[in-house]
């Protein structure tokens, strides 16, 4: 019977280790993925405020073609 006992503590202490660090990886990942969606967000704000740089560009481009044709046109 003490073998049996022993075996079964043993176990426990086993599953109580990989239980310790599948929790470790759970908490690791966590914070990784809060960084990834920190670092998505960032790029994202960059990509809107690009996005509007070239929206101004484009529309300041236009409107020279627009002059440049008025003048060719008058």
């Amino acid at each position: 019977m003490p073998n049996r006992v022993e075996d079964l503590e043993s176990r426990l202490r086993e599953l109580e280790a990989t239980v310790r660090g599948l929790t470790e990886e759970l908490v690791e990942t966590n914070e990784r993925l809060r960084e990834l969606e920190a670092t998505h967000e960032e790029d994202a704000e960059i990509e809107t405020r690009e996005v509007g740089v070239e929206t101004d560009r484009s529309e300041r481009e236009e409107s020279e073609d627009d002059t440049a044709n008025d003048i060719i046109v008058a």
